[in-house]
């Protein structure tokens, strides 16, 4: 048998008609049509709250005491202390350590952050280090082991 366009019908119950609320007690849906007894969602163009609406119970974003401050606008670094440079194996004498170095070797993890380098720990390895940016004490530190500090 070939299926031809005029045979086509459409699913018997795909079309229901729609219930008519407020039409007396016999129809099923009379008097309050459904919405229970009074209260917001029993009225028009109600039953949509405010997220964080609690009933006109105080809410919970207001009962809870606020303190600080966050700068939406800070600036976030990878950061890394120049002692963890001197304790790492695959970080010899002369070699370069830069941004991708240290993501290929795992050790730092966000590509996207900048690298600033801080002063905490000794270095004694004569190495040249790109970086983003450099404490003061990292960059005499660097300088000091004979190695060179360069920014990026």
């Amino acid at each position: 048998m070939v299926l031809k366009i005029q045979d086509l019908k459409k699913p018997r119950g795909l079309k229901r008609k729609k219930k008519r609320v407020g039409r007396g007690i016999g129809s099923g849906k009379g008097k309050t049509s459904g919405k229970g007894h009074k209260g917001a969602k029993a009225r028009s163009g109600g039953g949509t709250y405010n997220p964080g609406f609690e009933g006109g119970q105080m809410p919970l974003i207001r009962r809870i005491p606020k303190r600080g401050f966050t700068n939406k606008f800070k600036k976030k670094w990878n950061v890394l202390n120049i002692g963890d440079l001197e304790g790492m194996d695959k970080v010899e004498s002369g070699s370069v350590v830069d941004k991708d170095f240290l993501i290929k070797n795992r050790i730092l993890r966000k590509k996207s952050l900048p690298l600033k380098i801080l002063g905490k720990g000794e270095l004694k390895k004569k190495i040249t280090v790109k970086a983003d940016a450099f404490s003061g004490a990292a960059k005499e530190a660097i300088e000091k082991a004979g190695g060179d500090a360069q920014t990026v």
